[in-house]
């Protein structure tokens, strides 16, 4: 049969075998952020036959992308295509026996029980720790098993949150970080660092829905694959006192202190507008007059020198050449409308 051929090397692996692959050809899981190691993550376990993958990205294809999110082509960056279509699409070209649901959406506490519903492993795929903390917050809150994944230059860390036997991520960090932080913007990133965390998260999620788990890896694991430095935190047991695990404090679940203006990377403002639909044909042609605008059923592009606007359909905008939230919210005030 197809699905013996497919993954007859991998059901050869004693760790996996027929049971095995029948448990990943029924298993579920959610990928938040589809850029660098979302892809990976991704490609990897839909090429492992993982049956339902569910893709959770705001943000589009561009040509800057291309050195390191393998899911995506050039033709993807020419249409501006939302990263969780582009990858769906692509997934469905290279495993056709798996079901891959895209959403193009912005993780938030209003849509987070809606979009992480029905999933028993969450995987990190964002470059951010607001996203992150609030992935902690509802697996905490829900008993989900989570993997946190992230890479910077030449590093690369992963760690398993098995929320009850492990440590949280608020446990490790409880506080995000302060001051200047690296970002693949200002530091750069090697596309083998972040491989290689992605390789090492999607084993993790391998073992977990082969019921592997007393393989899962209890640390938080670090290595610079430039410097050729590794460390591994211990992070077995929740801490005590953690405002998660211990205190079932949920912050971020509520919102609390979310803006709805933020910074998004590369020079970029994104704008986090709900309940707003947009017609994005009528809206082209609204903004035919005042620059140079394209648009396809996903995503339409606006061009008004020296800025440049994304609008989707749900009213969210990235607005591009700027990190001034007030010029960005006046352009769109402008152009969409308050």
């Amino acid at each position: 049969m197809e699905l013996d051929e497919r993954y007859s090397r991998q059901v050869l692996f004693r760790g996996i075998g027929v049971a095995g692959q029948q448990k990943l050809a029924a298993g579920r899981l959610v990928i938040v952020g589809c850029g660098a190691s979302g892809a990976a993550l991704a490609s990897l376990l839909a090429r492992a036959g993982v049956g339902t993958i569910r893709i959770i990205d705001r943000d589009y294809v561009e040509l800057s992308n291309l050195q390191r999110q393998t899911l995506f082509d050039e033709a993807d960056a020419s249409e501006s295509l939302p990263k969780a279509i582009a990858a769906a699409r692509k997934i469905a070209a290279l495993n056709s026996q798996i079901v891959v649901q895209p959403q193009v959406a912005d993780l938030t506490p209003a849509n987070i029980d809606s979009l992480l519903a029905d999933m028993p492993l969450i995987l990190d795929g964002t470059d951010n720790f607001e996203t992150r903390y609030l992935i902690n917050d509802f697996a905490v809150r829900n008993s989900l098993p989570w993997i946190y994944t992230a890479a910077v230059g030449s590093y690369s860390v992963t760690m398993n949150i098995l929320p009850g036997q492990t440590a949280c991520l608020a446990c490790v960090f409880p506080d995000p970080p302060h001051g200047i932080v690296e970002t693949c913007e200002t530091a750069g990133i090697l596309n083998s660092a972040v491989n290689l965390a992605a390789s090492i998260a999607a084993t993790e999620a391998i073992k977990f829905l082969v019921g592997a788990e007393t393989q899962l890896r209890r640390t938080m694991l670090s290595f610079d694959v430039w410097c050729n430095e590794r460390a591994e935190v211990a992070a077995d047991k929740p801490r005590p006192g953690c405002r998660a695990c211990d205190r079932h404090e949920f912050p971020h679940l509520a919102g609390e202190g979310r803006p709805h203006i933020t910074l998004c990377g590369r020079n970029s403002v994104q704008i986090h507008e709900r309940h707003r639909p947009i017609d994005l044909a009528q809206m082209s042609e609204r903004l035919k007059p005042h620059g140079t605008v394209r648009h396809n059923e996903f995503v339409l592009k606006f061009w008004h020198d020296p800025y440049e606007m994304t609008l989707f359909p749900d009213g969210r905008a990235i607005i591009k050449g700027t990190t001034d939230t007030a010029i960005a919210r006046s352009l769109y005030a402008r152009y969409v409308g308050t």
